[in-house]
């Protein structure tokens, strides 16, 4: 689901003001593609994690930026996990296998 700044505001019960101040600190990034944002599910989902981590662990702005930055790294991680998975099943069994011997012996 896609929605404008109105329905996004009414979804998440926050001020215009706050939105402005969050857009401004890059914590959410809608599509600006029609000039205008369009905010997703994943947008959402992440407004209402920066409102947890205000209201109710307390974290502070400076805590907020390095959480959400740590949260897209291990995002992009398991994307490239994804990708280099999807890429081992399509080689052969002894390709798969010395990869994984290989895993193994370097986690001791």
């Amino acid at each position: 689901m896609t929605m404008k700044k109105p329905q996004f505001l009414a979804h998440t019960h926050l001020e215009r003001d706050v939105l402005e101040v969050w857009l401004a600190e890059g914590w959410l990034l809608p599509d600006q593609g029609s000039g205008e944002p369009t905010f997703t599910d994943a947008d959402l989902a992440r407004a209402r994690l920066i409102k947890d981590l205000r209201g109710d662990l307390g974290v502070n702005d400076e805590g907020i930026g390095v959480i959400l930055n740590l949260l897209d790294q291990v995002h992009g991680l398991r994307g490239m996990l994804r990708q280099l998975l999807a890429g081992l099943q399509g080689e052969p069994p002894e390709v798969r296998e010395r990869v994984a011997d290989a895993l193994r012996t370097r986690s001791r």
